[in-house]
């Protein structure tokens, strides 16, 4: 009986031993997963017909939030330096899809809404590797009506990055693709007497800046934040003509920030492309050595419950072979432990990169007709510097108007 019991007790934990290395050793398959990753970029569409230009809108689009309250304090595939780049750069290259469309009057990226336009384009980065983008969008228009909200993502491979196949375009182009098609789907939507309402409700809210006192009255906010046009003023009237001569020069002041926003995106689209090849080789790096890990530090623990069920066993050879068996698991788990030390490497060589695009976009030297500035700070201080220093030329363009 009681060596009966005891093979009962041999038996049933042979029989838990068997599960726990059938579970390990379906983990340690299971860690081996591919990446789902696009080859095909979405194709820019055209209106099918050529607006009439009283119908063509105007559309900014607003630096991006960079998101750096959802990055992780130990998250060090992620830097908050390339984040607020990017949160300038990506825009630039929205801006510039858009405009090819030709479904819109003038896109220009502008720093703030302060900057009265008919159409608002802002967005935030939810994720943004070398190998992943995602942005959220969110689109609204001069009168503060809210058009929609959509989050795009897209996933790249090497092929994006590789020199033979490599084109000219953005590794994510067809994602800024995507939301220029959306943008130009809702536009086409929208009656002639809607737009035609809109751009006047753009052009009555910069009248009213400089001119409170002259048009309060013909426009108002609705409960729910709206603005509505209560009247119009006429057409020759002198103030109203004063004040479009005013728009043509802030019209002017646009165009010299946007090239300011084009200079800039010039300058960092070749170190911040290569930070994106290079970021994405590292995070390919990165998730094979994690799988590695995982896989031998798994793999390395069922070897050694194996051999613990071997070495039980009855006969020389078998507890021999056990031996053999828990020998090379803990070699395996030790590997597997090496293997989180090299990702630690990599990680360590992302936060080196970030800070490389960082001296790489700091500082900006402006050259104006009379003086040279010099814009100092992360990206989005230099943008406010740049602002306030336009804002200055452009008092003194309008003789205090």
């Amino acid at each position: 009986m009681r060596a009966l019991s005891l093979f009962k007790i041999t038996l049933s934990f042979r029989v838990k031993a068997l599960g726990l290395l059938l579970v390990f050793l379906t983990l340690a398959g299971c860690a081996n997963t591919n990446r789902v990753t696009t080859t095909v970029i979405t194709p820019l569409e055209q209106p099918d017909a050529i607006a009439n230009e009283s119908l063509l809108l105007d559309l900014a689009v607003l630096p991006f939030d960079p998101g750096l309250e959802n990055i992780k304090a130990d998250d060090t595939t992620v830097s908050p330096t390339v984040r607020s780049a990017e949160a300038q750069y990506l825009p630039n290259q929205l801006a510039e899809t858009i405009q090819k469309t030709a479904a819109w009057g003038a896109v220009r990226q502008v720093p703030s809404r302060n900057t009265v336009v008919d159409v608002y384009v802002a967005g935030k980065i939810v994720e943004s590797t070398g190998e992943t983008l995602t942005l959220k969008i969110d689109v609204s228009d001069a009168s503060n009506r809210h058009w929609y909200s959509k989050t795009y993502t897209e996933t790249v491979g090497s092929y994006a990055y590789d020199q033979q196949n490599r084109t000219q375009q953005d590794p994510f182009q067809g994602l800024f693709n995507r939301i220029a098609n959306d943008l130009l789907e809702y536009r086409q939507q929208l009656p002639p007497q809607q737009i035609t309402n809109l751009r006047a409700v753009s052009n009555l809210r910069f009248a009213k800046d400089f001119s409170p006192e002259a048009f309060s009255n013909h426009i108002t906010e609705a409960p729910d934040g709206q603005l509505q046009i209560t009247r119009l003023p006429a057409a020759n009237d002198p103030i109203l003509q004063r004040i479009q001569r005013i728009r043509e020069r802030d019209y002017l002041f646009i165009d010299t920030m946007q090239e300011h926003y084009d200079t800039f995106s010039r300058q960092m689209d070749t170190p911040y492309q290569e930070w994106r090849a290079a970021s994405y080789d590292e995070m390919v790096a990165v998730q094979e050595l994690k799988r590695q890990s995982r896989t031998r530090t798994i793999g390395g623990i069922a070897a050694v419950i194996g051999g613990i069920i071997a070495s039980g066993s009855n006969s020389g050879s078998g507890r021999a072979a056990g031996a053999v068996a828990i020998g090379t698991g803990a070699m395996m788990v030790k590997s597997g432990l090496s293997k989180r030390g090299e990702l630690k490497i990599h990680e360590d060589a992302l936060t080196e990169m970030a800070q490389s695009l960082e001296a790489e976009v700091a500082p900006q030297v402006i050259q104006l007709e009379d003086r040279t500035i010099t814009l100092t700070g992360n990206v989005e201080a230099q943008y406010q510097q740049w602002k306030t220093l336009l804002r200055e030329i452009y008092q003194a363009e309008r003789g205090g108007i």
